[in-house]
């Protein structure tokens, strides 16, 4: 392209321009550019989406009300919209003005309410207002309050909905999601609650719960659709009905997990069970029901039915991988680890014994007890794992306060020498 005469941008046709600049979102960014030449300007309704960082504007212009006509102002600009993020503090009584004015075209919204200029209804009575962008297919909300059912009427598109730091009541959960038939993806993270969620939802397919604050929180959840699973925080869960899983998390940072109950679990992948403490019933349950797992990520620190934390009880390392066939990469911390290097766990192995189709170990080990067992265990694991690939033995926080300490770890270093192919020392 020549950049004499009529060259540069002018030489650019004009669908190009627009579709750079629709590119941009960052209102910064469109203010910026809107300012270059009136062409330029020109391509501003054209643009999709808009959004306004927390720093969009500084405090007086906030205070003073220009940045709520600078959001408006844009909105209105802007004739088709799909996608509206707001991070900045404005004014929720401006809210349903932008709404109405975009609603035939708006598909995304992402709201921080914890930003608003006002504080936010109790009753979440603020909320009703978003029932005015009856095309939402994406809603995102930040410090919200659903403590009461919102009042947004039916959504009937909205395919993904997600809210952070709020207050939750099951009933109002029960009620807004109930207004969101068409749900596939749902995601509550850094939730306040302390009693039960229900969640029935045909269409879902993914799920994140994260709940805080909350002891003894239960969980039922029926959605026969359901692939992903991602859960924290919950005491006692229950998966009703059918489900197509293929991936599990289930991970509770304090406090104890009493009960899990999923069915049988024939699809699933990815199983990954944390935390500090969990009843071994639980562990046991769902173990045998995901006996076609892929990829198992055990992480769980203690056992116990009662306050008192207890080691894992011994887990018989043949019939583990016996009745998990088609386990690929397991992820083992300490205590698991431990379970497994009882020292009956090897005492009649079956010389025709093969774990075959494990290729991936990673083994955090944190105690030099029961040494002996220990190594033997590693030693297993390369012997019978006819496809094994690789093998990562993680040292963590293990006390040397005595010789066993140092001893052991000579002595996991000489297996890695022995097999080196396979097995690293981290």
């Amino acid at each position: 392209m020549g950049w004499d005469g009529g060259g540069g941008m002018d030489a650019v046709p004009d669908g190009v321009v627009q579709h750079i600049l629709s590119m941009l979102s960052n209102v910064r960014d469109v203010a910026a550019c809107a300012c270059v030449c009136r062409r330029w300007r020109d391509c501003v309704p054209y643009l999709p989406a808009l959004f306004f960082p927390r720093n969009a504007f500084d405090a007086g212009a906030a205070a003073r009300g220009a940045a709520d006509d600078a959001i408006g102002r844009m909105v209105a600009s802007v004739a088709r919209l799909r996608e509206l993020v707001i991070y900045c503090p404005f004014s929720m009584a401006r809210l349903p003005a932008w709404l109405a004015a975009r609603s035939a075209t708006l598909r995304v919204l992402e709201l921080r309410l914890d930003a608003a200029a006002e504080k936010a209804a109790p009753d979440g009575g603020h909320l009703g207002c978003i029932g005015l962008a009856a095309n939402l297919e994406e809603l995102r909300l930040w410090g919200v309050s659903l403590t009461a059912a919102p009042a947004w009427g039916r959504m009937e598109r909205l395919r993904v909905l997600e809210v952070v730091g709020a207050p939750l009541r099951d009933s109002a959960v029960k009620d807004a999601l109930a207004a969101c038939p068409s749900l596939t993806d749902l995601s509550l993270l850094g939730c306040d609650c302390s009693g039960a969620v229900a969640i029935e939802l045909v269409l879902l397919q993914r799920c994140r719960l994260d709940i805080i604050g909350g002891t003894n929180c239960s969980l039922l959840l029926a959605a026969p659709r359901l692939e992903s699973l991602e859960v924290q925080g919950f005491t006692w869960i229950t998966l009703r009905g059918s489900h197509s899983l293929r991936r599990l998390s289930i991970a509770k940072s304090a406090g104890r997990v009493y009960n899990v109950d999923t069915g049988k679990l024939p699809d699933l992948d990815h199983l990954s069970l944390r935390g500090v403490q969990w009843n071994w019933a639980a562990v046991r349950s769902v173990l045998q029901c995901a006996s076609e797992v892929k990829h198992l990520v055990m992480k769980i620190e203690f056992c116990g039915d009662v306050d008192a934390l207890q080691p894992f009880p011994e887990v018989d390392l043949a019939d583990f991988f016996n009745s998990h066939p088609k386990l690929r990469k397991f992820e083992i911390h300490g205590a698991m680890f431990a379970a497994l290097c009882q020292k009956n766990s090897l005492k009649n192995l079956d010389s025709r014994f093969v774990i075959p189709c494990l290729e991936e170990v990673l083994i955090t080990v944190r105690s030099p007890l029961n040494a002996e067992q220990k190594l033997n265990t590693l030693e297993s694991l390369v012997k019978y794992s006819v496809r094994l690939r690789a093998m990562v033995i993680r040292i963590s926080q293990m006390k040397n306060c005595h010789d066993a300490a140092d001893e052991f770890f000579e002595e996991i270093c000489k297996f890695k020498r022995m097999n080196y192919k396979k097995v690293r020392i981290e």
